[in-house]
């Protein structure tokens, strides 16, 4: 398992590799959070938030990743089995700051489908 603080320099170390672009109107940037965020519509402990991109009318706008959800979920994997997991996550987050920017929902409705994906799976494990 890596630390914190490895985590946060994976992060930073693959944000450093994007496109100058991506980071337009990001003025909170992107950060590592310790906890692990279990999503709202969890049925069971197997559905964590693992990144958030936010949108606050104060703190402006911010990537964050969740270390703890990482941990929880892939905590096993050295850093190589880790490090494209975490920039698949980071990229997903850029994509809805992205698509915020040109007025697009569609990563947001993508998103809404897998949850009714996985509700739907979670009622069908319920009826065997």
């Amino acid at each position: 398992m890596i630390t914190l603080e490895r985590f946060e320099e994976i992060v930073f170390e693959l944000a450093e590799t994007l496109p100058e672009d991506f980071f337009r109107e990001l003025n909170g940037g992107v950060m590592v959070r310790e906890r692990c965020l279990l999503h709202p519509e969890a049925q069971e402990h197997d559905l964590f938030i693992m990144g958030e991109y936010h949108r606050d009318r104060y703190l402006g706008r911010f990537i964050v990743l969740y270390y703890g959800s990482f941990m929880q979920c892939y905590g096993y994997l050295e850093e190589e089995g880790l490090r494209p997991l975490i920039r698949k996550v980071l990229l997903h987050e850029f994509r809805h700051h992205l698509e915020s920017l040109a007025g697009e929902r569609d990563l947001e409705i993508e998103d809404e489908i897998e949850i009714s994906r996985y509700k739907a799976r979670q009622c069908l494990l319920q009826k065997t």
